[in-house]
This record gives structure tokens, C-alpha cells and sequence, in this order.
């Protein structure tokens, strides 16, 4: 058994492998098709221009869906490793899986609500993903902290610490360099502004704020990575629970289905054919059945 065929360990793969590619292909696209500058353009500025934005905007949604996934898989695991009477830890871990939710919505609304579009959507969908994704961050590396060292070892929340204080950095030069450069160019929309030049005004704060933004994208795709070996120990399955003995929604069909029931007409269960994608033999007319 290959290492991603353990437990869940697909499904941060797959969140990083995916989100990984879908900066790749826009970066090289739009470069390709001379919409940015090959030197560390801003993420928003590579999906901004179409088509790189169309193909951006499905596979970042395709990320979210993803990373809601891992962040409901995280929780069910640390739920399932703390007792009933670890409060604390119960309420960080349901905080934990609300901020990674929000988080991963965020995404969705960066990747359809361009800068040059709608910018004020577009920076609320920024601070929902790096915002609330960095709280996300610290609360996953706290529940590690207090897991220590009963369920992992200290290694695990040490990288997760390191990560944290990358992300927390990245953050911070972003803001800092962002702030400067709307600041000292008053004169120019800055926000449809994606060529720059060296030399030119403001192109050294643009460069680091630009840098800042994927390293902040770099640390949480790093994050991610340290759930692989996690979830290579968790399986989640699926139980189905039929509250009614037929699919009938008016008062006679329960008549039908106890008459049917009554001519040994197997019940619907977890084995069923039924669930398993046959069908019984559709009845040509109930009518015999009712009395």
C-alpha cells in the first residue's frame, strides 16, 4: 500500500497538489500571454485576466472544496482523541473547524471576484482566506501544543509552530509594504496596475508585497502538508439510517408499502440492492395490494 492509500492521507495531498497546480498553470498562462511580468506578479493579478482567470476561478473552487474536507476530517479526528471532559480542547477544536471552513470559502470568493472587478469583494475575500485562515493556523497549532505529548510528538507542533510564525511574518510585510505602496502612489490606480518596471516609483514596495503574498500561500499549503502523516490513521465511514420502510409521501403509499411487505418484498437496508444502485422490479399496479 502506497503511502497516499493510508487512512485519508489523499485528501491533503490532493488540497496541496491541487492548489499548488492551480498557481502554476495560471502563473505560466498569464505569463505566456504577456498579462503580467515573469517577476513575482500578485496572485490576484494572475487571475485576473481571462482565460487564466476562468480556469483559475473552477480550480481554486475545487481547492475550497478540498480544503472544507481536510478541515471536517481534522476535526472528527481530534474529537475522536479527546475525552468528553477536555473543554477547552472540544471548544478550540469547533473554533478550529469554523475558522478552516471560513477560510476555504474565502478562497472561493478571491478566485470569481477579481481585483480590477469588484475590489472591495475581492479584499474581503483576501481577509477571509489569510485572515481567518492564520487564526486557523494558531488554533491548530494550540491543539497540537496541548495534545503534546500524549497523542504526537513535540515535533509536530514545533512545525507547526514554525509554520505559524512564517505565516504570522508574511503577514505582517505584506500589510506593511501594501500600505506603502497605495500610499506613495496617490496618482495611480494601483489596482489595475499590472506591469511594473524597475526603477519606477513604488516598484520595490510592489516587489515585496508581492513576495510577501506568495510566501503567506506557500506557508499554508506547508501547513497542510503536516496533516498528511495524521490522517494516514483515520477513516471516516458512511451509515445509512432509513427512518420509514417506503418512499411514499402521501398517506395511501403507506398502505401500499405494508402490502408489498407483506408479499416478502425484502426491506431497504445498508445491503440492499436498492442502496447498492439496482432496483426491485417496478410493480405494474399497486391496486391488488390495498385492501
Amino acid at each position: 500500500m502506497w503511502w497516499f492509500q493510508q487512512g485519508l492521507s489523499f485528501l491533503p495531498s490532493a488540497l496541496v497538489i491541487w492548489t499548488t497546480a492551480s498557481l502554476v498553470f495560471a502563473y505560466i498562462t498569464a505569463v505566456v500571454l504577456r498579462h503580467v511580468d515573469p517577476l513575482v506578479p500578485y496572485i490576484s493579478d494572475i487571475g485576473t485576466t481571462a482565460p487564466e482567470r476562468c480556469v483559475f476561478g473552477i480550480m481554486m473552487d475545487v481547492s475550497a472544496f478540498l480544503g472544507i474536507a481536510t478541515v471536517y476530517v481534522r476535526y472528527k479526528q481530534v474529537e475522536a482523541l479527546t475525552a468528553e471532559d477536555q473543554l477547552l480542547l472540544r471548544r478550540l477544536n469547533l473554533g478550529g473547524l469554523l475558522l478552516g471552513c471560513i477560510s476555504s470559502f474565502g478562497m472561493c470568493v478571491v478566485a470569481n471576484f477579481q481585483k480590477t472587478t469588484l475590489f472591495s469583494v475581492h479584499i474581503l475575500g483576501a481577509a477571509l482566506t489569510f485572515g481567518v485562515g492564520a487564526l486557523y493556523i494558531l488554533v491548530q497549532t494550540l491543539l497540537s501544543l496541548h495534545m503534546h505529548p500524549h497523542v504526537h510528538s513535540r515535533g509536530v507542533y514545533l512545525v507547526r509552530l514554525a509554520v505559524g510564525l512564517w505565516t504570522l511574518v508574511s503577514i505582517i510585510c505584506m500589510f506593511i509594504s501594501s500600505v506603502t505602496l497605495y500610499s506613495s502612489l496617490p496618482e495611480v490606480e494601483v489596482v489595475r496596475k499590472l506591469h511594473w518596471t524597475p526603477g519606477e516609483k513604488g516598484y520595490v514596495a510592489h516587489l515585496v508585497s508581492s513576495v510577501s503574498e506568495w510566501s503567506l500561500a506557500l506557508s499554508f499549503i506547508s501547513f497542510f502538508l503536516t496533516y498528511i502523516r495524521d490522517f494516514q490513521k483515520i477513516n471516516l465511514r458512511v451509515e445509512v439510517n432509513m427512518q420509514t420502510t417506503h418512499l411514499y409521501d402521501w398517506p395511501q403509499g403507506a398502505m401500499v408499502a405494508t402490502a408489498a411487505s407483506n408479499h416478502n418484498i425484502p426491506e431497504a437496508s445498508e445491503t440492499s440492492p436498492l442502496l447498492g444502485g439496482a432496483m426491485y422490479p417496478q410493480l405494474s399496479d399497486p391496486r391488488p395490494f390495498v385492501k
